[in-house]
């Protein structure tokens, strides 16, 4: 009797959009690539399948009847859910999409879009949260008050664990392999998704709003500088 090869579980992506059409291109789309899915019609039916199905990852319009895009993040943020999302927005909801990313989501793409971005998108998302393999445990590097683990992906300050999203995770992680250097905007935004996609600056400060607020909560004032004009940097981290 042989052996079988272990096979890896496909990805699973909730897709949650009020317009049928959008979910039945996207999920033939993500089919394509290897990836499950499955579908709500709106914000009280993505809460309802979210604790059914636990997806790796929300494609989530914003603009939707009953339970908007942004209240459904919102909800899920306020229950510690680290579940990745992916907006869908119109080309005029720029406050929306910025007021997306400051709530805990991860990257946006602008209607109308094509599929195949769409997938790129969440595969990229996919790939930063896959889980590593394990290995034995080693030291967390440490900067001043900040310490990463990379393999689990958590950030603590002063010991006290700081729930961050995939995204968030990746971009701290970026600056804090390269303390010295001085990030631009565009170079964290290849950091994050790779040369070529579309992202606005605001889309960057808004991450960094969200991980400075979050440390701030925890007592850190100092986790990242701001060089006007330049970009970012890995701050002092409480080394006086």
């Amino acid at each position: 009797m042989t052996d079988r090869p272990m096979t890896t579980p496909a990805r699973k992506v909730l897709l949650v959009d009020d317009d049928p059409h959008i979910r039945q291109l996207l999920a033939f789309a993500f089919g394509k690539a290897g990836m499950a899915t499955i579908e709500a019609g709106d914000g009280e039916e993505a809460l309802a399948r979210i604790t059914e199905e636990t997806p790796d990852l929300l494609v989530l319009d914003i603009n939707m009847p009953r339970m908007d895009g942004l209240e459904v993040c919102r909800r899920l943020r306020g229950m510690d859910s680290a579940v990745p999302i992916l907006f869908l927005s119109s080309r005029d909801d720029e406050i929306d999409r910025v007021l997306g990313i400051e709530l805990g989501a991860d990257d946006y793409v602008v209607k109308p879009f094509s599929p195949r971005e769409v997938v790129a998108r969440a595969g990229a998302i996919l790939r930063r949260s896959a889980p590593q393999p394990i290995t034995p445990p080693e030291p967390m590097p440490s900067h001043g008050g900040l310490r990463l683990d990379t393999a689990s992906w958590q950030a603590f300050w002063q010991g006290q664990e700081v729930a961050l999203t995939v995204t968030e995770f990746s971009l701290l992680a970026a600056l804090f392999a390269a303390p010295q250097r001085i990030f631009s905007r565009e170079a964290l935004i290849d950091r994050l998704h790779g040369p070529g996609f579309a992202v606005t600056d605001r889309t960057i400060d808004s991450h960094i709003r969200n991980l400075r607020r979050k440390f701030a909560e925890c007592g850190a004032s100092d986790v990242i500088e701001t060089r006007a004009g330049i970009g970012y940097r890995l701050g002092a981290c409480g080394r006086g």
